[in-house]
């Protein structure tokens, strides 16, 4: 299915006037950055680089999208004609997936001619705009629970296409698991689940439920306790399945106050080893605040599919560099109010003290050449990978592998903050953004 149209209007009328006035053709250099962190927040993570790359495999305008186009008068039949043949031949370097990035980190750099540059804008800010707000909330949640697991819950709570990348993100940056069966099947999640209050209510007692449930599901399954009195279901819990059951599950009330007294009802009754899990709109501040409750796990829904209150990680696309009529680079910027960007071509670098970041050290070059690189720079490691090489895109970052060295290298990383980055109150940006001139 072709994504070429996942775009603005405005991104084929910009290559409709470029290829009448000839600068179509000219050789440019994109960056896709954030100017600042949503929220006060102290880092972001990346997330969906490999979901993008997937999506520009498709991005081709087949005849059903080349016939909307026509129809519907959007470009000239001379841009028909160039888009009838169009495929990305420029080169993508980047973040990967799973990094921390800071304001001005140049996420993602998209080389090529304009007009097959620019038009990936949309599709690339809307995929890393959505995946790396997800994953930003999601780590902090990660964080906040410290040891404790997490599983992703939301997918009621989003569309059903973001739901499954929300999943991924989620998964990414510290979650172990989700409910998603697509986000299981597509990126090679783990899965979990068990039963809903409707279950419990469907049959005559919870005691009926629970023994239907134990003879579907086994004695190490988990049992919603909160339908009806909490203090009744963990002894109707116990009563059926012994004091081997798995878990119980908390989706309501005041859950330290509830925790609370579920352990030491279990604990009573023998089931010491019967694990609680916790539920019931959770974000990271409600994490943190049950942080010395008897809590096993956590499940999340709403606030991490949503981005826990910033839904967006306000990052933007932009023009840096090109080439004029000449054939010389020259380094361009907007410079609008509170939303300029810094021109040239930038390799970006973390600064570190005995396995600490320090900063956020960005080259920037006004020629075309990247002329930094990691042996200028030996007590820092270097950010950007290659993703696309003149069209031709390394696939080690797509799929089910891709989101597990996106995973793994989130863990590595998220250890390089100093301490004052793990916080959860707003704050200024846990590392500096420094810039050297080239």
């Amino acid at each position: 299915m072709s994504t070429a149209l996942l775009t603005d209007r405005y991104e084929l009328t910009m290559i409709d006037a470029a290829l009448r006035d000839g600068t179509a053709g000219r050789p440019c250099v994109f960056e896709l950055f954030a100017r600042r962190l949503p929220g006060g927040r102290r880092f972001g993570v990346v997330a969906g680089t490999g979901r993008l790359l997937q999506e520009l495999r498709d991005f081709r305008f087949g005849d059903d999208e080349l016939r909307y186009l026509r129809d519907h008068a959007v470009v000239s039949p001379e841009t028909v004609a160039y888009l009838e043949n169009y495929s990305f031949t420029g080169s993508i370097r980047g973040y990967r997936e799973g990094e921390l990035y800071f304001p001005g980190s140049p996420i993602l750099t998209i080389e090529g001619t304009f007009a097959e540059a620019v038009v990936l804008e949309t599709l690339a800010l809307s995929i890393l705009n959505h995946d790396s707000a997800v994953a930003t909330a999601a780590a902090r949640m990660s964080i906040a629970a410290g040891d404790r697991p997490l599983a992703e819950m939301g997918s009621r709570r989003a569309g059903e296409r973001s739901a499954v990348a929300a999943a991924r993100a989620a998964y990414i940056a510290g979650f172990g698991a989700t409910s998603n069966l697509e986000a299981g099947r597509t990126w090679g999640i783990p899965t979990m689940g068990t039963a809903a209050h409707s279950f419990t209510l469907l049959h005559d007692t919870e005691e009926l439920a629970f023994r239907s449930q134990i003879d579907a599901l086994g004695v190490e399954t988990t049992l919603l306790i909160d339908t009806y009195d909490i203090r009744e279901g963990v002894a109707t819990a116990i009563r059926v399945a012994g004091t081997g059951l798995g878990g119980v599950r908390i989706d309501s009330g005041d859950l330290p106050t509830v925790a609370a007294a579920v352990r030491t009802q279990l604990d009573e009754l023998g089931a010491t080893g019967t694990k609680i899990t916790v539920t019931s709109d959770l974000d990271e501040f409600a994490i943190a605040a049950l942080a010395a409750s008897p809590v096993d796990s956590y499940g999340v829904g709403t606030s991490v599919v949503t981005g826990s209150g910033s839904p967006t990680a306000s990052m933007v696309y932009k023009l840096v560099a090109r080439q004029d009529a000449a054939g010389g680079w020259v380094a361009v910027a907007k410079a609008s109010a509170d939303k300029g960007s810094k021109g040239g071509r930038k390799a970006a670098f973390r600064t570190l003290s005995r396995g600490t970041a320090t900063s956020e050290l960005i080259a920037v070059s006004d020629g075309f050449e990247q002329v930094e690189t990691a042996a200028d720079h030996p007590d820092a490691r270097p950010l950007q990978v290659t993703f696309v090489d003149e069209g031709e895109t390394d696939a080690s970052f797509e799929g089910p592998g891709g989101v597990a060295l996106a995973r793994a290298h989130h863990a590595v990383v998220r250890e390089e903050l100093p301490i004052t980055g793990l916080a959860l109150s707003r704050s200024d940006p846990a590392l500096p953004t420094v810039y050297e001139e080239a």
